[in-house]
């Protein structure tokens, strides 16, 4: 139980009532031993229940924890590389679309791709500075 616990950073009292949810031990004794593959049952199951489908014209709401319409039934659509709350393959996106009005942005350049790239560090400022003494 203490290894489960370290292993994902959760306090033992977590692993407790996941032995209370189903989470099956080897045998009644001490200390509690679970196998990996039991745990990993557990844990899939435990997403499978938790998840939500969204449907047409929905997005995941993370405050609410359920799929809801958007404001004004419209979304914009920006390819970032950040936590995104329904991903979508380009080719399907009219069968979910439903009724929302998507927006499709361009994401930022990255410094690479940027034509003069800010190199503000300290080597930087002390080359400028002797530079200009």
């Amino acid at each position: 139980m203490e290894e489960i616990a370290r292993l994902f950073g959760i306090h033992k009292n977590t692993v407790r009532s996941w032995l209370k949810q189903g989470l099956a031990a080897i045998d009644d004794r001490r200390p509690i031993l679970i196998l990996g593959q039991e745990l990993s049952r557990f844990l899939r199951e435990r997403r499978q229940k938790a998840k939500k489908t969204c449907g047409p014209g929905r997005i995941y709401c993370i405050a609410c924890r359920a799929p809801k319409v958007p404001a004004g039934k419209m979304a914009e659509c920006m390819p970032s590389g950040r936590l995104i709350y329904r991903r979508v393959n380009l080719a399907k996106i009219d069968a979910i679309r439903d009724d929302l009005e998507i927006t499709f942005t361009q994401p930022r350049p990255s410094i690479r791709e940027s034509p003069a790239p800010s190199v503000n560090c300290d080597s930087s400022q002390k080359a400028q500075a002797h530079e200009n003494t």
